[in-house]
Order: C-alpha cells, then structure tokens, then sequence
C-alpha cells in the first residue's frame, strides 16, 4: 500500500535536513551543492527547491538538525541522576565520534567558523544559538553540582571539546579526542 502524500513529503523534507546536515559537515558551506544534498538524500534536485528555497535555507535546516541532535544527546543524558556522571558521558559522546571529528571537525562548530566569514552574518548566529544551548546545559550540570562560577566552568567544559576537536581535525589524530577526553573527565572529577 502506498504511503498518503504528506507522509511521503515530510519523509524527503526529513531525509533532506539529514543528508543537509552530513554534507555540509563533510564538504562545507562553500563546496556544497543543492545537487549533492539531494544526491546524498535520494531526492530528485527539483524536488529539493519545493522544501528549500535557497542553499541558506538548507544551511538553516541542518543547524536545526544539529540542534535536534543536542536535544536527542541531552534527553539521553538527563537520565543520568548525576551531573558530574551526564558530564562525563557527554565527553564519551564527543570521544565516540573521534574519527569524524579527526576528519571533519565539530559539526556545529566548524560550520559556526564557516558561517562567520560570509559577509551577512545571521546564518553564523544561528550556529552560535545551537553553541549556547550546549553551554546552557553544561551550566546547568555545574550549577547543579554546587560549582562555583558554573557560567565559565560550562563555556571551560564547550571550548575545552573545541578545542580538541579542532585539533584533532587539523593533525588528522582522532587520539587527540581520546586523550584530551580523559584529561576532561579528569578534570571534571576534581571540580
């Protein structure tokens, strides 16, 4: 039996935001096509300008999808009872995705680097609203650990994964991710 139409429609629309999401990570802003979108997602090109207007549009989806995918994380983690531990399992999370990160950096982050040197400049501070609500939650976890100063301890915790995801992208050493996330979980565990 055949899917209703609208089922169908919100299946490429969601399957457009996805593959989005993976292309633009892989290949950036500037090099992506709406061509290789729609290959990546097995949608004919045409169709993809019935969802997405123009290539920003596609950028805007795939930062709600990074957004989606932080959601996704945290709910996970917020099962945790405690705080220190959700810290902690984030920064497994990050260290899982180590190969990716030593081949294309952090997904949010890279494209919020990228995004930055177009000369509009709203498409970057969307990619900074995404940033701050990781640092949200992480202030959340210090606040409710009793920490001291949880506001600078979370942006500390979101530029320590930067940082070693940056580097790990630019020396092509997905060990970096492994060792630094060690030294991160130890740290968290001296707070």
């Amino acid at each position: 039996m055949k899917r209703p139409a609208r089922a169908r429609a919100q299946d490429k629309r969601r399957r457009l935001t996805t593959e989005a999401a993976r292309v633009l990570h892989e290949k950036g802003v500037e090099r992506t096509t709406l061509a290789d979108i729609a290959r990546a997602a097995d949608v004919p090109v045409g169709n993809v300008y019935y969802y997405f207007k123009t290539k920003d549009d596609l950028v805007l989806a795939a930062l709600s999808e990074h957004s989606a995918q932080l959601d996704e994380l945290t709910a996970r983690l917020d099962q945790l009872s405690d705080p220190r531990e959700r810290l902690k399992a984030l920064v497994g999370a990050w260290v899982d995705q180590r190969e990716t990160a030593a081949q294309y950096g952090c997904p949010t982050g890279t494209l919020a680097v990228e995004l930055d040197k177009r000369a509009d400049g709203t498409l970057d501070a969307k990619a900074g609203t995404v940033m701050r609500r990781l640092i949200d939650w992480a202030e959340g976890q210090f606040r409710a650990l009793g920490l001291a100063d949880p506001a600078d301890l979370a942006v500390s915790f979101v530029a320590a994964y930067q940082g070693m995801s940056l580097l790990a992208n630019a020396l092509r050493d997905p060990e970096i991710m492994s060792r630094q996330g060690a030294r991160l979980a130890d740290w968290i565990d001296s707070l």
